[in-house]
């Protein structure tokens, strides 16, 4: 029975010492720095036109009334502010 388990001991070490004598390889990745596009050598088929028309070209401007009453000047109220911060 010792002689099972000196072996059994003797093959687990084995098996381990294997996994801590191999070395990892570091993997490295290297990318591009930049990359070039030559536009000029590209070719576009294609038809080339103006979009149909989606709205009424006969519209007028509309004139649209202010809401607020016309002041000439804000006087009182910048009297009213100055009194406020002395």
């Amino acid at each position: 029975m010792s002689k099972l388990l000196i072996l059994l001991l003797f093959l687990s070490g084995a098996s381990f010492a294997q996994t801590r004598t191999q070395k990892k390889e570091r993997i490295i990745y290297k990318y591009k720095k930049y990359q070039k596009f030559d536009f000029e050598d590209l070719t576009i088929e294609g038809e080339t036109g103006s979009p149909p028309d989606l709205g009424d070209g006969t519209r007028t401007q509309q004139k649209f009334r202010n809401k607020l009453p016309y002041r000439k000047n804000f006087n009182p109220e910048i009297r009213k502010g100055i009194e406020r911060i002395r």
